[in-house]
């Protein structure tokens, strides 16, 4: 872990701790982010696993099994997503998944197809 602090983005809160190597909590606000996720004039900033950038419509593969409560199995690793849309939030990719539906994934548990 990282003793190094970075501002919240949403409270400008200067004390956001890190919680892992890609996730930042602001303990004011309680907000979570990835700093490598980046907004720059309105548009967000999204990065595979691999450090590629992704984008609207991208297809994506899964590196590992990821646990889908309600589900009887995993999401397993090498999973084809198709037409992903890039949000906000913790989860930033929407999509479809065959077998499971629609779902929202971390851009850290998948690579660029």
């Amino acid at each position: 872990m990282s003793d190094e602090m970075k501002p919240c983005p949403q409270c400008s809160c200067p004390y956001g701790y890190s919680l892992s190597d890609q996730l930042y909590a602001c303990p004011e606000c309680g907000h979570e982010w990835n700093p490598e996720e980046i907004i720059e004039e309105g548009k967000l900033i999204v990065k595979d696993s691999n450090g590629n950038v992704l984008q609207d419509g991208d297809s994506v593969i899964v590196i590992k099994n990821l646990p889908v409560k309600g589900a009887s199995g995993p999401v397993k690793a090498g999973t084809k997503v198709k037409n992903i849309r890039l949000v906000e939030g913790d989860h930033n990719i929407d999509c479809k998944i065959e077998g499971f539906g629609a779902m929202a994934l971390k851009s850290e548990f998948v690579r660029k197809a």
